[in-house]
């Protein structure tokens, strides 16, 4: 039985998984985040790379026509190309890297959400021991990642060789065309090939993100007793929250005893639902709940009422919604006036009382 409880076999906890994701430690793939950068900057070099190299040719033609001076030897003019061309440059480039930074930063919070912490950059210094990290580089864990890592660079390598082979009559006739349709037709094989590489890595590191929320819910997995040690922090000690149960009913029991004898009347359900009302026109402006129960108080109530003449009345409805919507102390709300009024008639009528 102790071997069991010390054996990690049950689920995370809500509480336990969210004071990891506080520490930083959570479950992501940085092969799927770089995999992603890698397919969108493929795709978007061949949706703004014509805007680039025309930008670069404009500011090649600009600069060789000696359009900010007549010696570009001079200092002034040196500056005005330099301010030139860096500006050409941020134009150019801006898009393409921007859009390159949004994907970035959109594969790595659809892994993980939004966290800001700065706990794993905390020095710690049990990851400075050599001894720990020698370790780690035999360890059950750097085998497997080793042997993906291969298999990832062998299934690569045999895509890669594939698509070549597969392209290797267009490669051959390369060398009959000019330079600019040369230039266009070896753009759109390398587009091709560095496309389709881009995908497999995306969908290789799709299994390697479900790996990796695999093992961080098996590296997070709980004992039963740590378990049970959870549930009282979150919930309180089981034998407390007794205690506590027991010592309100007692109060309620002692209130209960105390105010049931001074009321006027009881309505009940007949069973389930006991509510005492109390009225005395000199102190009070409506009928007031002095006690109410449910199940075992209200057969509380009726044993009290019983013992001390306290007339008990069968309202169901009147029962049901005074004890739904007034505690104890709380006047009686003006819809039930009329009910409240009839009854107290009745029990003064039958008690020789004079009514108000």
């Amino acid at each position: 039985m102790a071997d069991n409880d010390s054996e990690k076999t049950e689920a995370p906890t809500a509480r336990r998984k969210q004071e990891a994701r506080e520490e930083g430690n959570i479950a992501r793939s940085q092969d799927l985040t770089a995999s992603m950068t890698l397919l969108a900057t493929v795709i978007l070099l061949n949706i703004f790379g014509m805007h680039m190299l025309t930008s670069m040719k404009l500011a090649v033609e600009n600069m060789l026509s000696s359009q900010f001076g007549h010696n570009p030897t001079r200092p002034d003019d040196l500056n005005g190309m330099f301010a030139y061309a860096l500006r050409i440059g941020v134009a150019g480039s801006a898009p393409l890297l921007l859009s390159i930074a949004g994907v970035t930063l959109l594969a790595a919070i659809s892994q993980v959400g939004f966290i800001l912490t700065g706990k794993p950059l905390m020095p710690q210094f049990s990851r400075m021991s050599p001894l720990s990290g020698f370790k780690k580089l035999f360890d059950a864990r750097a085998g497997v990642r080793l042997v993906m890592s291969l298999a990832k660079v062998a299934l690569i390598a045999a895509v890669a060789g594939w698509v070549i082979y597969d392209d290797l009559p267009q490669i051959m006739l390369l060398t009959e065309l000019d330079v600019g349709p040369l230039f266009a037709a070896s753009c759109e094989l390398v587009y091709a090939l560095a496309l389709k590489l881009a995908l497999l890595l995306v969908a290789l590191a799709v299994f390697d993100y479900a790996f990796q929320r695999w093992q961080h819910d098996k590296d997070l997995r709980m004992t039963k007793q740590e378990v049970k040690e959870e549930m009282k922090r979150m919930e309180g000690d089981p034998l407390v929250k007794q205690r506590r149960s027991r010592v309100a009913r007692q109060l309620a029991m002692q209130r209960i005893g105390q105010a049931v004898p001074t009321a006027d009347v009881i309505v009940t359900n007949p069973t389930h639902f006991a509510v005492a009302l109390k009225y005395d026109p000199k102190t009070m402006r409506a009928p007031k709940v002095v006690a109410k129960g449910a199940d075992f108080l209200a057969m509380h109530i009726r044993q009290l009422a019983a013992a001390n003449g306290v007339p008990i009345i069968e309202r169901k409805e009147l029962a049901r919604a005074l004890y739904a919507n007034v505690e104890p102390g709380q006047e009686v709300p003006p819809e039930f006036y009329n009910t409240v009024a009839e009854i107290l008639a009745y029990v003064y009528r039958i008690g020789g009382r004079k009514s108000a």
